[in-house]
């Protein structure tokens, strides 16, 4: 396996069990080589606490920790927002685009420090390595990737605990909490162990589990209100109150988190080919993308929404897969960007144990037109209209049915 002409290996560090194990690793299985770690901070809070003491320890020659948060937000979780992407009609793509920002900054660390290969701790089963590796790809097309979970010992997340532990590595995790998680300021994301089986229940109430919030039945029995503004698709006020891009998500957070919001549980479709289970927590995201739908609704005419709405799953999937870094994913960010000219406007919401209802929507934008609209007597809505308009526009249906083609 080892391959002499290595000396410097940049690692996508997290201090977490994989990337914890892999730079002793990494030691032993390319003749000495120097480790750098580098931390990429996309909000993950207190999961960076030492995190420098730990990589030094464990054999890392440094470490690099990144603020990349405005950068998270501003370029990557914000374009997608605007493009109301979901996969799946479910998932909120936190750990998807926290890839590319992380891989691309890491790359440039690479190449300033000379180094001879980038290494990351994603599974063969997951997405992330495909994520890493493609912005690895758009920027460093050349860089060699060394990706252990493919090629070393340890075949299981027990093995690799025992590893640690006979190399005296500290985790923060045990054998019975042992869940898989990525953690950054738009999401969290929990998988494995009873998780594995789709027909049990997460246990939302057991303590620990749930890190950005409560469970709905845990929320206040008083509901909550929050006015968003927004700018061009884009949060810029919070009950009021301008707020910057990052500091919006943080306390969207706070308020969700307290109301039992955005817990999704999802089976859903890998871009390997399997399917997984996970539990996400998304509680501002979740606000945020309710807020901008319900915008939408009264500034954008229906064509551009309906064309749209086909557009955001194929953003989302292009997310998803790890192609942030592609033309078409550029391309249908144009497009959306337009889109949002006119989406200017304030979003009531109401929060209460885990629900998210509309409380009332304005804009100097909106294309709502309440004279047109009404169940009253207007003057500029002519109704014997309506009879030559459905006589045109059934035309198609008529003939086929003088033809005797219907059945």
């Amino acid at each position: 396996m080892a391959d002499n002409k290595i000396k410097k290996v940049v690692l996508a560090y997290s201090g977490g069990l994989d990337t914890s194990i892999i730079i002793p690793w990494l030691k032993e299985n390319y003749d000495g080589c120097e480790v750098i770690a580098v931390s990429g901070n996309v909000g993950q809070g207190t999961e960076l606490d030492g995190l420098e003491e730990k990589a030094i320890a464990t054999g890392a020659s440094k470490l690099y920790i990144e603020d990349l948060n405005k950068e998270f937000v501003e370029e990557y979780v914000f374009p997608t927002l605007k493009a109301g992407a979901v996969y799946e009609g479910k998932y909120l793509l936190g750990t998807s685009f926290a890839r590319p920002v992380i891989a691309k900054r890491i790359v440039e660390i690479a190449k300033a420090e000379g180094a001879d290969a980038i290494c990351h701790g994603c599974t063969g089963k997951g997405n992330d390595q495909v994520r890493f590796e493609l912005a690895i790809k758009a920027y460093a097309p050349d860089m060699k990737i060394i990706a252990p979970w493919r090629v070393w010992e340890f075949k299981s997340r027990e093995e690799e605990i025992e590893y640690a532990e006979a190399k005296k590595i500290p985790l923060k995790i045990n054998r019975e909490t042992n869940y898989s998680k990525d953690k950054n300021l738009w999401h969290l994301s929990h998988e494995g162990l009873d998780l594995e089986d789709p027909a049990n229940e997460p246990t939302y109430n057991k303590e620990g589990f749930l890190e950005m919030g409560v469970s709905p039945e845990q929320a206040p029995d008083k509901p909550e209100y929050v006015t968003i503004s927004f700018e061009k698709g884009i949060p810029v006020k919070l009950n009021g109150e301008e707020t910057g891009s990052v500091e919006m998500i943080e306390k969207l957070n706070e308020i969700g988190g307290r109301n039992g919001i955005g817990i999704t549980d999802i089976v859903e479709n890998r871009l390997v080919g399997m399917k997984a289970r996970g539990v996400y927590e998304t509680p501002g995201g979740t606000i945020l993308y309710a807020a901008h739908s319900k915008l939408e609704e009264i500034c954008l005419d229906k064509d551009t929404l309906h064309y749209k709405m086909n557009l955001a799953n194929t953003f989302a999937d292009l997310v998803y897969n790890g192609k942030w870094y592609t033309p078409l994913r550029e391309a249908m960010s144009a497009f959306v960007d337009s889109t949002q000219e006119y989406v200017t406007g304030d979003v009531k919401l109401k929060l209460y144990k885990g629900n998210i209802i509309d409380a009332g929507v304005t804009s100097p934008y909106s294309l709502y037109d309440e004279e047109i609209a009404t169940f009253d007597e207007d003057e500029v809505y002519d109704q014997n209209d309506s009879a030559g308009f459905i006589n045109l526009f059934g035309l198609p249906i008529k003939v086929r049915a003088k033809k005797g083609l219907i059945k």
